[in-house]
């Protein structure tokens, strides 16, 4: 295995570099800093150097060595779980929850993305035992290492990158209006406010939009719950929200019209700014568990 130290350590280094890359503190301040940081790191060093040591373990046929994968695939489903777990805790906390939906996507992001570290290792590691079969330079090994690790972590992160609802359906400002307690959007009946001040604030304060579907496929993506709760939380994340415990009059609603799919769905944010809701709205991913393609159309057409 001494052979392999300079591949070895290569593979490493750019495992570590393609975790760190994917490793986003944005908006959702999720992976907290530096807790859930060094963590994740760290569970990145661990996978880049599974990938890492997997070719010279074969080249060497030390095949113990190899079924350290296997243990690794546990692992990182333990992760997930850990994720998941930590969330669950939290999710209590939220004014406007995140849902159970959008929680096991966070989960499932961050055990793929360990995958994506393992095999981006690997595939320098392989990469670069190649080059060494091909008797070439140390120099040229590593150069070829290093454009095959960058060319990894870029196709993986594209592989990786969710739709967003920008792309699935547009997303319009709406009208509220009440009829009577109804608080009503685009001729969407949304929910019941009793009290009078609570509609007052609707009135003065309150923005809304209409979210609709491109095609059948959004809209049946569209009416799943979770993708509507995922909504609601970007909403109310990005924009803050009049609101506090126990007062569910202000709790961002998505509903759906039933005669066409739209969704609509009302806030009172703290800055009331319609062109900063509308871009949120359309910057929210498309949770993999909430994708449908009904069959309805092929159906009829059979």
């Amino acid at each position: 295995m001494e052979n392999y130290i300079i591949s070895i350590s290569v593979s490493i280094i750019i495992g570590v570099i393609a975790r760190a890359y994917m490793m986003n503190i944005d908006h959702r301040q999720y992976p907290s800093y530096p807790q859930g940081f060094l963590s994740h790191i760290t569970l990145g060093l661990i996978a880049a150097s599974l990938g890492a040591v997997a070719v010279p373990a074969l080249a060497t046929k030390e095949f113990a060595a190899v079924t350290f994968l296997s243990l690794a695939a546990q692992q990182f489903r333990d992760v997930r779980n850990m994720e998941r777990q930590s969330l669950d805790n939290i999710e209590p906390t939220e004014l406007v929850p995140r849902g159970t939906a959008y929680i096991e996507e966070i989960a499932k992001a961050f055990e793929a993305r360990n995958y994506m570290v393992m095999l981006t290792s690997l595939i320098v590691s392989l990469s670069m035992n190649i080059s060494k079969v091909l008797k070439t330079a140390i120099e040229i090994q590593v150069i070829i290492g290093i454009f095959m690790g960058i060319f990894s972590i870029l196709a993986l992160k594209k592989l990786l990158t969710r739709q967003l609802i920008g792309e699935i359906a547009q997303v319009k400002p709406a009208q509220i209006k009440f009829d009577g307690p109804l608080l009503i959007i685009n001729d969407v009946v949304v929910m019941n406010i009793g009290l009078k001040g609570s509609r007052k604030i609707y009135e003065e304060r309150g923005i809304a939009v209409e979210i609709i579907p491109k095609n059948s496929s959004a809209s049946a993506t569209l009416s799943n719950i979770g993708q509507r709760q995922a909504i609601q939380h970007q909403a109310a994340t990005q924009l803050g929200i009049r609101k506090d415990v126990d007062e569910p009059d202000f709790t961002p609603l998505a509903r759906r019209n039933p005669h066409n799919g739209n969704l609509v769905m009302a806030l009172i944010p703290m800055e009331a700014k319609i062109d900063l809701l509308v871009d949120v709205v359309k910057k929210t991913p498309v949770l993999e568990t909430c994708k449908r393609k009904p069959r309805g159309k092929e159906l009829k057409e059979n």
